[in-house]
C-alpha cells in the first residue's frame, strides 16, 4: 500500500476459534442475539457439524454448542432467520435442516428434502417467511414457512445450466439472486401471482459479467448495489437505479448494471465477498489465503463511483479462505473461515474511510 487514507487501516487477528475437524466452509452471524447477549457466530464444515460460538463477558470466545448427528455429509452453508431464532443448514447429503434454540439446546425441527444432490447454500428472505436453497442439481428452491415447523416448496427455479453455488435474498425485498458454475448471475422475482421468474441474467457476453464460476454474492445495506466474486479472480460491483419495490416480469427487466470490476488484488479464486452493513466496506477471501478490504473512493471523478483497496492481509489463513462475514453488532469485527479448519476473528483498526 502506498500512503494516504488507507495507510492507517489494520486488520488484527483477535481470536482463533479451533474445534472443527475438517475444513470450515461457511459462517453466519446471528442478526438478533437478544438483549444483553453478545455476538453469536455459527460455523459449518466438512466434519458434518455446525458449531455455535459466543463471546463471554470477559471478551473470550467459546464454542457453546455443537450441532451434529443430523447431516451425514459436509455442511456447506448456514443461515440464521431474521429474528435470530432459527438456524438453517445446507448439506452435501441433499438435505437442509432447520434448528431451533429451545431451553438451552438446539433441536432439529425440520428437514427439507427434494434436491437431487448436494445443497450448496441456504438463505432466509428479509421477512423470514421464505427460505431459498440451491444445489449441484442446477436448481434453486423457494420454500414457504408454514405453521408448526412445516416448509412447503412453492417454486423450483430452473435456468442455470450448472451447479448453483449460492443464493442470497435482497435485504429488504422478496428478490432472490443466484450465482453459478455456469458463470452467470440470475435475479428472480415473484410476478405477483406466486409465480417466480428470472427477471434478469447477468453474463460476460451481455453485461460485463464474470468469465468463470461465480462463487458468492452480497448486497449493501440499502440494497441498491451488490458485489459478486469469481474464479476469474475479480470482484464486480452491480448497481440498480430501478424502483426495486416494483419488480417487473420477463427477461427484459434489466435493472442491474455493471458498475465496476476490481481486478489484480487476489491471484487465486475469490470464494467469498461480504458487504458490511454499517461501514460500507467490502471484504473478500480467496484461494491465495488472503483477505482484502475495499471501500468506495470519495472522488469527484465524472466516470462515477469507483472502489479502492483499503488493505490486503496476506497469509490470513494457512489455506484457502472459504467465507468472510462482518459482524452486524460490531461493525469492525470480521470473521473468516478456511480449509485450515479454523475460524478467525479480526478487528479492523485505524482510519478507513477518509
Amino acid at each position: 500500500m502506498d500512503g494516504g487514507a488507507g495507510a492507517a487501516a489494520e486488520l488484527r487477528e483477535a481470536h482463533r476459534l479451533a474445534g472443527h475437524a475438517d475444513r470450515v466452509w461457511a459462517l453466519a452471524w446471528n442478526p438478533a442475539p437478544g438483549s444483553g447477549a453478545g455476538p453469536i457466530l455459527a460455523s459449518c464444515g466438512g466434519d458434518k457439524t455446525v458449531r455455535i460460538w459466543k463471546r463471554a463477558p470477559d471478551g473470550a470466545w467459546h464454542c457453546s454448542d455443537v450441532l451434529e448427528d443430523t447431516h451425514n455429509r459436509t455442511v456447506r452453508s448456514c443461515a440464521w432467520s431474521p429474528d435470530g431464532k432459527l438456524l438453517a443448514t445446507a448439506s452435501f447429503d441433499a438435505t437442509t435442516a432447520v434448528w431451533e434454540y429451545n431451553g438451552g439446546d438446539f433441536e432439529c425441527v425440520a428437514t427439507l428434502e427434494g434436491h437431487e444432490n448436494e445443497v450448496k447454500s441456504v438463505s432466509w428472505s428479509p421477512s423470514g417467511s421464505l427460505l431459498a436453497t440451491c444445489s449441484r442439481d442446477k436448481t434453486a428452491w423457494i420454500w414457504e414457512v408454514q405453521p408448526g415447523n412445516e416448509y412447503e416448496c412453492v417454486s423450483v427455479l430452473q435456468g442455470h445450466t450448472q451447479d448453483v453455488k449460492m443464493v442470497q435474498w435482497h435485504p429488504h425485498l422478496d428478490i432472490l439472486v443466484s450465482v453459478s458454475y455456469d458463470n452467470s448471475i440470475r435475479v428472480w422475482a415473484d410476478d405477483g401471482d406466486d409465480e417466480w421468474n428470472c427477471v434478469q441474467t447477468l453474463t460476460e457476453a451481455n453485461n460485463c459479467g464474470h468469465s468463470s464460476t461465480v462463487w458468492s454474492v452480497s448486497f449493501n445495506h440499502k440494497g441498491d448495489r451488490m458485489v459478486t466474486c469469481s474464479d476469474d479472480r475479480t470482484l464486480k460491483i452491480w448497481d440498480t437505479s430501478a424502483d426495486l419495490s416494483q419488480p417487473k416480469t420477463g427477461e427484459g427487466h434489466e435493472s442491474w448494471r455493471h458498475l465496476s470490476t476490481l481486478t489484480g488484488y487476489h491471484d487465486r479464486t475469490i470464494f467469498s465477498a461480504h458487504w458490511s452493513s454499517s461501514e460500507d466496506i467490502i471484504a473478500s477471501g480467496a484461494g491465495d489465503d488472503a483477505i482484502c478490504l475495499f471501500a468506495e473512493e470519495n472522488s469527484s471523478m465524472v466516470e462515477g463511483p469507483s472502489y479502492k483497496l483499503i488493505l490486503k492481509k496476506e497469509k490470513a489463513h494457512g489455506m484457502d479462505i472459504n467465507c468472510v462475514r462482518w459482524c452486524p453488532q460490531d461493525p469492525r469485527l470480521l470473521a473468516s473461515a478456511s480449509d485450515d479448519g479454523t475460524v478467525k476473528l479480526w478487528e479492523l483498526r485505524g482510519s478507513v474511510l477518509d
